[in-house]
């Protein structure tokens, strides 16, 4: 585990810089052992896809901790799939980021439109990622929250709201990388936030912090969960 500041746990040696990490799989191995308090307790790990749910996986694995997936999405641009202003989680939570809203122009309709549009997306996921399994019960259980990076932190916000209505009793949030307003901010929210690289600057993004990143199909993240419930068992 890496020094604490307040509820932030990082790793300070990975502090400010890019390209730190392999991959996911690697990511996943360094914010294990931040995490090696938790080994062989009762937590489970939370997966948020797609690209948490690798990084999820392999904390799980290491740690021997159950795995399973909070689906949330982000609510994206009508003109830019990539750039999102809000998220949907799992229980229908909706998330918006309202420093940037007022910027972007949309219409109140094209924001009902964008939030309906992500809460079908989120049910498709639910549908495709959990299939026949009971819905998500973390009802008085110690929770840690797993993500590939944090940007502006907008869909961890509505995961972390999701899970507070559900009944999480502890609940943790560990990425490998973060901006460090979107960290600081997200820390508040919950016991504890896990963090290997904190950057900070005007721009971010995830992928700066891996040399190998690719975007992960959804049909890999059915196949990772379904591989782990197979060998490991379910939650």
């Amino acid at each position: 585990m890496g020094p604490r500041l307040g509820k932030v746990i990082e790793f300070p040696p990975l502090r400010n810089r890019t390209g730190v990490f392999k991959d996911r799989d690697d990511a996943g191995g360094i914010v294990a052992r931040m995490l090696d308090e938790y080994r062989g307790t009762a937590a489970l790990v939370l997966g948020v896809p797609s690209g948490g749910v690798p990084v999820a996986a392999t904390v799980a694995k290491l740690l021997g901790l159950a795995l399973d997936t909070a689906v949330v999405s982000k609510i994206t641009l009508p003109w830019n799939s990539e750039m999102g202003y809000g998220g949907v989680a799992f229980d229908g939570t909706v998330e918006l980021n309202t420093e940037i809203l007022p910027t972007l122009g949309l219409s109140e309709r094209q924001i009902r439109e964008g939030i309906a549009d992500t809460r079908d997306k989120v049910a498709r996921r639910i549908r495709l990622l959990r299939g026949d399994l009971p819905p998500l019960d973390v009802s008085g259980r110690s929770v840690i929250l797993v993500d590939d990076g944090l940007a502006s932190g907008v869909t961890i916000r509505a995961a972390v709201k999701a899970l507070r209505a559900s009944g999480a009793a502890n609940l943790v949030v560990a990425v490998p990388t973060g901006h460090q307003g979107a960290v600081f901010e997200i820390s508040r929210q919950v016991e504890a936030l896990y963090c290997a690289n904190i950057r900070g600057g005007w721009s971010f993004a995830v992928a700066d912090a891996y040399r190998h990143w690719t975007d992960v199909p959804e049909d890999e993240v059915a196949w990772i969960l379904a591989t782990f419930r197979a060998t490991v068992g379910h939650a």
